[in-house]
């Protein structure tokens, strides 16, 4: 489960990380009795990043700014999601912008701390200045300072950060996380530091556990002005591949890949090989099989719309069927002709005059078009019986993901 921003700022407030006087507003009437004082900043309270670029922050000076851009802001799709609430937060005076994770790698089986000293929306330099900490054994503030260090903080700046790791562990151990990150987290001038956005992934097996988070399931409901039929609000938006894109525009790669970490490694690595990466397609890491598949087949659909994309890495880890249904999925999209049988389990081929006239998953050898070349890394141990099945098309299966990285880069070469 996915929380919101304002209430990921309220499990924050429990553990002492330091957050904005801030208020959640679902009726346009909440703005006049604001309990911050102007100027405020209103944020579009959605799932999905890129809230800044699509219009759902914006900083209002008074009473009647505000209510005219929160009826605009409610009025606002952002990957199709409605927001049900908006959150009026103080305004901050930021001097440097940092972003700190921990993360629970299913590949490694531990708790990884992440952190950059180059947060914020630029994606691409963030994950270029992205350090990782394994915790091996238990945590320790040590694994905390080592990490800001590697960060390249010097001073106050190591203690505040470090102070902040800890208590961000201490909630993903309390609440059993999956994820949780702040990005970006402010220092001021004064070297104060402060949570300006937050986001929690709640592992959906343990919820039982964690009554208190139940009432996140059930935001409060928002009212847009003015609303008509065709301007229905989502109230559970579907579950869709969240896009990162990179700075550079002359890029040809593209990257599938579930789960937040993952594809932060995956990044890693093909900046490390000097690959030109177009951006990346972030699936949901706790999804079902069926679910992952769809948003897979989404991603594709997405992704293949790119333009001067040459070569596509599609990255999974997961149980041994779903990386089976992804196998089967993809080979579906191979086929000459659109398969609809198992509609729910498996991937189609998009409809799309760009996919079918200008590129397609394969290239059959009775089309003439330009191909994309395809690398799928499966967390499988025997690939054998799937290379089989993809004898007549050139996809490349790795189980290692540092060989599949350096394919894809070879094959843009």
């Amino acid at each position: 489960m996915d929380l919101l921003e304002y209430q990921a700022k309220e499990l924050f407030h429990q553990v002492g990380i330091p957050v904005l006087p801030s208020q959640p507003i679902a009726q346009l009437s909440e703005l006049k009795h604001l309990d911050i004082p102007y100027p405020v900043v209103l944020k579009s309270q959605v799932h999905s990043g890129g809230r800044g670029k699509a219009g759902g922050v914006r900083f209002v000076q008074n009473t009647i700014d505000a209510v005219a851009a929160a009826q605009a802001i409610f009025s606002l799709p952002i990957l199709e999601e409605y927001p049900e609430v908006i959150l009026a937060e103080a305004r901050y005076d930021t001097q440097e912008e940092f972003f700190l994770s921990v993360v629970l790698d299913y590949q490694l089986q531990r708790p990884v701390l992440m952190g950059s000293a180059k947060g914020g929306i630029d994606v691409e330099t963030l994950l270029q200045h992205t350090h990782k900490v394994v915790l091996d054994q238990g945590f320790s503030p040590f694994y905390a300072r080592r990490l800001a260090a590697k960060m390249g903080l010097q001073g106050r700046l190591i203690h505040g950060i470090s102070t902040i790791l800890e208590k961000m562990y201490q909630l993903f151990i309390e609440k059993d996380l999956d994820l949780i990150e702040i990005n970006p987290l402010a220092v001021s001038a004064s070297g104060e530091v402060m949570a300006l956005d937050g986001k929690i992934t709640v592992n959906d097996t343990a919820l039982s556990r964690h009554l208190d988070l139940m009432t996140f399931l059930k935001p409060k409901t928002a009212q847009p002005y003015p609303q008509t039929p065709q301007d229905t609000i989502v109230t559970t938006p579907p579950q869709k591949p969240r896009w990162l894109s990179a700075r550079e525009k002359e890029g040809h790669i593209g990257v599938i890949s579930n789960g937040f970490g993952l594809t932060l490694t995956t990044w890693d690595l093909m900046i490390n090989e000097k690959g030109k990466l177009l951006g990346a397609f972030i699936i949901e890491e706790k999804s079902s099989s069926k679910s992952l598949v769809k948003q897979l087949g989404i991603a594709i659909e997405k992704i293949l719309t790119l333009p001067n994309l040459q070569v596509v890495l599609i990255n999974i880890v997961s149980d041994h069927q779903t990386c089976q249904l992804v196998a089967e999925g993809l080979l579906d999209y191979c086929q000459p002709s659109v398969v609809t049988s198992s509609s729910e389990e498996r991937l189609s081929r998009p409809t799309g005059s760009n996919s079918t006239h200008k590129r397609q998953l394969i290239s059959s050898p009775k089309v003439d078009v330009d191909p994309i070349q395809w690398v799928v890394r499966l967390s499988m141990e025997d690939l054998k019986p799937i290379e089989a099945s993809f004898s007549d098309f050139p996809v490349y299966f790795f189980e290692d993901l540092t060989k599949a990285v350096k394919k894809t880069v070879a094959l843009d070469n």
